[in-house]
């Protein structure tokens, strides 16, 4: 039995005032019992567009914003997942990347975006390097494996379900879901699948308005919505369980019936 809290809020342009408001709500999530907190995608540095102010804000992940997050995993004594902008040495693109932190402070699993959100108007890729298809990277809590993906990667199941064949057991999902017409429903049917397909638990930390639609969420294994956050800054918390799961892969064990695995193209 874990307590995980999304947070959610709109991180701008100053990288310090982004660290104290995340500071803040995870101060907040963890003084309401969160064990796992998770920040939404670009909580380093966002811009009103997606163009060279990322690739200008990028650190390292020994850089000044990651040493923050670390600092505040350590002091309150639990795992924080973020989304920052990565520096890639001599390349003139970043890499959009979660960072979990564990108590001690030290990085415990990282994910680099696959899938650049070039779609509705917006070419990510003009200054976004996408990540390498690997091993999954996961990190247990009590029992439990956490895994992590970003925001556009949920329009691609096979992305979560290779995450699920590596044993996770809840997903987080940092996201930046840009607002427009019908993306607040593709939001919550996307998130709501993702659970009840692969039988997991998802927390999903949007941006709040304006830079995102909201709706942060955290879902269980049957696609119930067990803790929401609507339009509000703030923070959302629900214990996920492992007898939930098995609960939930007793009545559809649709993981042991499938037929098909995934593979890279």
């Amino acid at each position: 039995m874990v307590d995980v809290a999304v947070i959610q809020f709109a991180p701008g342009q100053d990288k310090q005032e982004n660290a104290s408001t995340l500071r803040r709500l995870a101060t907040e999530a963890s003084d309401r019992g969160a064990q796992v907190v998770v920040a939404p995608e670009y909580a380093m540095f966002t811009a009103p567009r997606t163009d060279h102010r990322l690739v200008e804000s990028a650190e390292g992940l020994d850089g000044t914003f990651v040493t923050a997050l670390a600092e505040t995993a350590a002091q309150l004594q639990i795992h924080l997942v973020a989304g920052v902008n990565e520096l890639l040495p001599g390349d003139d693109h970043i890499s959009n990347t979660l960072v979990a932190l564990g108590p001690t402070g030290d990085i415990v699993a990282t994910y680099r975006k696959l899938h650049l959100y070039d779609a509705f108007g917006y070419k990510e890729s003009e200054v976004i390097r996408a990540g390498e298809i690997g091993t999954p990277e996961t990190f247990a809590v009590d029992g439990l494996t956490f895994g992590m993906q970003t925001c556009y990667d949920l329009r691609f199941p096979e992305v979560t379900r290779r995450i699920v064949d590596a044993g996770t057991d809840v997903l987080l999902l940092p996201a930046q879901w840009v607002p427009g017409p019908l993306k607040e429903d593709h939001w919550s049917t996307l998130v709501r699948a993702r659970a009840i397909e692969n039988t997991i638990y998802v927390a999903a930390a949007d941006q709040s308005a304006r830079t995102g639609a909201g709706a942060s969420m955290i879902v269980d294994p049957m696609g119930v919505t067990v803790a929401a956050l609507g339009e509000r800054v703030g923070t959302a918390i629900a214990t996920v369980t492992a007898e939930r799961i098995t609960e939930v892969r007793e009545k559809n064990p649709a993981l042991a019936l499938r037929r098909f695995t995934v593979t890279e193209i």
